[in-house]
């Protein structure tokens, strides 16, 4: 176990020096506005160094700015698998429900962050509410999808012994539907939870709030590019460890 542990990571490094090297050849080249890794840390390394520093409304250190980020992803993500999941097990466990609303759904599940935060925006008027509306609207969807799924997938059995048992349907949901669906549930929460972290980049970057979004939208237009690749490699850092940690969540579930 520990061979294989160290082999991966073995890996995973050569991989991370591969991409450093065509970073600093591009940046040396072709991509002569690039900054090569080295400038970009020299310019970028106050904000790492200092990750909880606040000098002003924008200029923070990049922990700050992550936990601003996240705080909005965590309540715009709650929101909707709270509304997701128990749509998933309606759509799941009703024919009816499934032919009235799917079409609906289907047509509401590709529309663009980009499109409905100025609805959100116009609905309530504030930045806050709009990224939540926003967040929670275009992630729910992989919750709602692989719910329904796992109610689809459950055997028939499962079912009927909850008949013979004449068990009631908050006990039939409690007992059967939900432990038999919590593998399809928590992948859908982890492919929630990444479409969450990319929606509230993009919203941060259209309403000008503190946070990674924000702060990577002023750097590209005040032209500080070694700040906006530090960005950029903040999101896709932070994007990894929360898929991780559900990755862990959802598989200590599987074995349970």
């Amino acid at each position: 176990m520990m061979k294989l542990t160290l082999r991966n990571f073995a890996y995973s490094l050569v991989g991370i020096i591969a991409l450093g090297a065509l970073w600093w050849i591009a940046s040396a080249t072709f991509a002569r506005d690039l900054p090569s890794p080295g400038k970009t840390w020299e310019e970028s390394k106050v904000y790492v160094l200092q990750p909880l520093e606040k000098r002003g409304e924008m200029d923070q250190g990049i922990g700050r700015m992550a936990y601003y980020s996240l705080t909005r992803v965590a309540k715009g993500f709650l929101l909707a698998i709270l509304i997701g999941t128990p749509l998933g097990f309606l759509l799941g466990s009703s024919n009816t429900f499934f032919r009235m609303f799917d079409p609906t759904i289907q047509v509401l599940r590709p529309i663009s962050p980009l499109a409905w935060l100025p609805l959100g925006l116009v609905i309530f008027r504030q930045s806050e509410p709009a990224a939540l509306f926003t967040i929670a609207l275009c992630s729910m969807w992989p919750t709602v999808i692989n719910t329904m799924s796992g109610v689809r997938a459950m055997p028939e059995d499962y079912r009927n012994v909850a008949k013979v048992l004449q068990l009631s349907r908050w006990k039939t949901l409690t007992k059967v539907s939900i432990p038999a669906t919590i593998p399809y549930i928590f992948t859908g929460y982890r492919l929630s939870l990444g479409l969450a972290w990319l929606v509230i980049v993009a919203c941060e970057m259209l309403t000008g709030t503190p946070g990674i979004g924000g702060f990577l939208w002023q750097e590209y237009n005040s032209l500080i590019y070694s700040h906006i690749l530090m960005c950029i490699l903040t999101i896709g850092v932070v994007g990894f460890t929360l898929d991780r940690l559900m990755g862990i969540v959802e598989t200590r579930l599987r074995v349970v």
